[in-house]
């Protein structure tokens, strides 16, 4: 997934440049830093601002730094930076509030092919979902590749990044809002209450939605298959489900 070809557009390299991109306003999906660099005074100030701004910092070897960055004069560090801005998942929830309407949201647990998050988001805003949260780590972020595929939604889409996942989950429900996971073990989608204040999760591709997350889910929604593979691209599933929520909220 981590290509040149596909961080052409977000690829910040060099020292003081990344120094500077941490400095402003941009939001950096992660920092990479060489494995045998991250002892020098430079780059250990940039990995101690990296992190007091809760941004991922991964240590790669000398060939994957080189193949990110299409070029061996990175000096050891290279800052991925988002295609476009996340929101707060307060504003968020402002959103549905500024539009008198029942929170509507997407939760995205690991998602990791960034067609299928580019995809998700298009469908999202479609239903009138009011913004999607992702994960800090183990995800893809806003790369130019999940921008294009949104089809011009991102736009008019907030997404949020979170550090926990479970905690946010927590957080909405204290706020009195009910979460529905996706998965085989639960009702059918059907039978599942998705009117009112609501939060979807959806798991990745390959593993689901993961067992901590899925405990912090008020109901488990099981979308009907008839075939014998019994599992759903991750962006199909979320379309399903988010069209059966809209279908009862309408």
């Amino acid at each position: 997934m981590e290509d040149q070809a596909e961080f052409s557009e977000l690829i910040v390299y060099g020292r003081n440049a990344v120094s500077e991109a941490l400095k402003s306003d941009r939001s950096i999906d992660r920092i990479m830093v060489l494995d045998q660099e991250h002892q020098s005074p430079p780059i250990n100030k940039i990995i101690s601002d990296a992190r007091s701004q809760n941004i991922v910092v991964r240590f790669e070897s000398k060939e994957k730094m080189n193949q990110i960055a299409g070029t061996d004069k990175h000096q050891g560090i290279i800052a991925l930076v988002a295609a476009y801005d996340y929101f707060s998942v307060e504003e968020i929830l402002q959103d549905a509030k500024d539009k008198n309407e029942s929170p509507f949201i997407l939760i995205l647990d690991q998602i990791e092919d960034p067609h299928n998050l580019g995809a998700i988001i298009r469908t999202a805003h479609i239903v009138g979902v009011h913004g999607i949260i992702i994960p800090k780590r183990r995800a893809v972020g806003l790369t130019s590749t999940v921008v294009k595929t949104s089809a011009g939604a991102i736009e008019y889409m907030k997404v949020a990044r979170v550090t926990n996942i479970s905690r946010t989950i927590e957080e909405l429900k204290a706020k009195n809002i009910w979460v529905v996971c996706a998965d085989m073990d639960g009702q059918m989608m059907y039978d599942v209450d998705m009117k009112g204040a609501l939060a979807i999760i959806i798991g990745s591709e390959g593993e689901g939605v993961g067992r901590l997350v899925k405990e912090k889910a008020d109901f488990i929604a099981k979308i009907p298959m008839k075939g014998t593979i019994t599992s759903l691209n991750a962006s199909v599933a979320a379309g399903v489900l988010l069209y059966e929520a809209l279908r009862q909220r309408l």
